[in-house]
């Protein structure tokens, strides 16, 4: 069944032709990516979708009924409000139901006894049992606390960007959607969070429309790809790698349909010059034929980035930390810190959200100092930082300007001497782009010239924090390739798991409260031993009894009762570890809804309780029984 149709849809800004033309469909339950180069529109294309923005011409219709949820990747929100007054605020039934019980409960303390308030709290809430909506705050709760947020009445101003957008998504995923429209769900969410958001989407029974850099979340998640180039949307069935491989299929077919045209068209230019003396109706049409031919445009290439930047020679020594610390608002990131990092490592650093990656990198590139301990970097370092502020670009510079500030000419790999303009057209930057300003590029367009400059610089030393933010799958496919032939020190903060599979094949760990490890593999054989050890913890382990008292001044039998009392925990302690193990299981699979989390939360802790419990009066019956055994 269709419950999205749009037809004839375009879209432009200023002189800048974003699309015309397009018409799709979406179906119930189908699972869509959408990809295409920074800049193309595929952002504006998805507000389009969401009526947040009106198309210059076209339409969107929707099936009567359809339920729309919306991410946008720069979420608007008032800052005076409250995280819980935001989850609570939109058009979701749920939502619109717990507010007039709010509104009611507060009218029902200055008037307790007004009895239409009191017939609006019946309605209510009876319409909130059939809407099943009682547990809304629980889930809200529980997403929220899953996205690293756990104080509902902290206002929105006081929380970082990072912290808004994942309310933002918190927002988009609480109330039931038929249609799950989503910008770069996975900015500023950790490897970890990223993992639980891609099982939670794939068990949600809507249908679903995605922007997202995740390559992974695109191969495993969705099963359409459409690629938005140039102002036309093509479609392809199937995830990333399907993908790919159709899209070569598709440039081989015009390269050979572009060589065939050619060589019909040498052949009918040679006829034309061999002077053909008759000019009946089939010589005319044979002209005609040929005249057409030759005003055709040709096809345009796809659109590829190609980064062929040089490097430093660099030194043995590169960087070291020598028993480093460092902590923030009394709150420590790490300490005792030593790490050497030598030439031509290709290190990952991955951890929760706050944990200190960054902070980490800030001291590495000597932007912060350590509150204890020594950073020391080699003397033929030569260190770029792609950080995650894109250096607060100046909006009123051209360009072609801020590029040249780095370097007019660049020697790529290969040794040829390169300008800067060149350079920004091998980054997707066409001439027309040279001398506008900064401030009117989308906000990938402006991390992909932050790219450009980052390194212009020819490191042998490369720090990349988070690069995949804003960055769209073209340009993080040119980057990797550009790390695979990169002969430098190599360090990423990220949570893309494909990035990190695909470029370092070694990890720091940050497991947060301090605590920070090395571990030698990829990112996916770590989350694989992580999956073990969670495992391994949460088998029940045979617990030896309680050590026998070194003295009893009055020892005593046990009474009857007692003796039943003691194999009857003896069997309640089996049974409450097994309870415990399974839990425990249910919590770490990922397969467990996000209102159904707290539940199991709540029973692991109130078993843990019990089980204590029993433990400390069965180890009291066995050390009497045993002293008088």
């Amino acid at each position: 069944m269709q419950i999205l149709s749009a037809e004839n849809l375009s879209k432009q800004y200023d002189d800048r032709q974003l699309f015309a033309g397009l018409s799709f469909g979406v179906q119930q339950g189908e699972r869509i990516g959408l990809i295409g180069v920074n800049g193309s529109g595929k952002s504006t294309l998805l507000k389009i979708v969401a009526g947040v923005e009106q198309p210059d011409s076209g339409q969107v219709t929707y099936r009567n009924g359809t339920r729309v949820a919306y991410l946008a990747q720069q979420p608007e929100m008032d800052e005076r409000i409250t995280v819980r007054d935001y989850m609570f605020s939109g058009t979701g039934e749920r939502r619109h139901l717990l507010r007039d019980y709010d509104e009611i409960v507060s009218g029902l303390r200055e008037s307790p006894d007004d009895p239409a308030l009191l017939q609006r709290l019946s309605d209510v809430s009876a319409q909130l049992d059939a809407a099943g909506a009682w547990d809304a705050q629980t889930e809200v709760e529980a997403i929220l606390s899953r996205l690293g947020i756990s104080d509902l009445n902290q206002p929105l101003g006081t929380l970082s960007g990072g912290q808004r957008r994942r309310v933002a998504l918190a927002h988009a995923l609480i109330e039931p959607a038929d249609l799950l429209i989503l910008d770069e769900p996975t900015n500023h969410l950790d490897a970890d969070t990223v993992d639980w958001l891609e099982t939670l989407l794939g068990r949600l029974p809507s249908a679903l429309l995605l922007i997202t850099h995740d390559r992974y979340v695109l191969d495993r998640l969705v099963k359409h790809t459409w690629e938005l180039d140039r102002g036309t949307l093509y479609q392809y069935e199937g995830g990333y790698s399907v993908f790919l491989q159709q899209k070569l299929e598709r440039a081989a077919q015009r390269a050979a349909d572009q060589q065939r045209q050619a060589s019909i068209m040498r052949r009918e230019l040679a006829w034309l010059r061999q002077g053909p003396t008759g000019r009946g109706t089939k010589q005319k049409a044979r002209i005609e034929r040929i005249t057409d031919m030759q005003d055709q445009p040709e096809a345009a290439p796809d659109q590829s980035l190609e980064i062929t930047l040089g490097t430093q020679r660099l030194g043995t020594r590169v960087l070291e930390l020598k028993d480093v610390a460092k902590a923030y608002d009394h709150r420590t990131l790490f300490s005792h810190l030593d790490l050497e990092i030598g030439r031509g490592e290709r290190l990952g650093i991955v951890g929760p959200n706050g944990s200190g990656k960054s902070t980490l990198l800030n001291l590495l590139a000597q932007r912060d100092q350590a509150d204890a301990g020594i950073v020391e970097r080699g003397e033929t370092v030569q260190l770029a930082y792609y950080d995650q502020e894109s250096e607060a670009l100046n909006e009123s510079l051209r360009v072609i300007d801020y590029v040249t500030e780095a370097a007019a000419l660049v020697r790529t790999s290969d040794g040829q001497i390169v300008s800067a303009a060149d350079m920004l057209d091998r980054f997707l930057f066409p001439p027309r782009m040279h001398y506008a300003l900064i401030g009117t590029l989308s906000g990938g367009e402006r991390r992909r010239l932050y790219l450009l400059r980052t390194l212009m610089f020819a490191p042998n030393v490369l720090m990349l924090d988070e690069p995949s933010n804003d960055l769209d799958v073209q340009t993080l496919a040119a980057l990797e390739t550009y790390l695979d032939n990169f002969g430098g020190t190599l360090i990423i903060a990220s949570h893309d798991r494909y990035l990190l599979d695909r470029t370092v094949d070694h990890l720091l760990v940050f497991e947060g409260n301090g605590v920070v490890r090395t571990f030698p593999g990829s990112y996916s054989a770590y989350a694989a031993d992580r999956r073990e050890r969670q495992a391994q913890q949460a088998r029940p382990v045979e617990r030896n009894p309680a050590a026998k008292p070194t003295r009893e001044p009055r020892p005593r039998t046990l009474s009857f009762k007692e003796k039943r009392e003691l194999a009857t925990l003896e069997e309640r302690i089996a049974s409450l570890e097994a309870q415990q193990a399974e839990l425990n299981a249910r919590l770490s699979s990922g397969d467990t809804s996000y209102d159904e989390m707290q539940r199991l939360a709540e029973s692991l802790s109130a078993t843990g309780s019990e089980l204590e419990q029993a433990f400390e009066r069965w180890a009291e019956l066995a050390a009497i029984a045993e002293n008088t055994a």
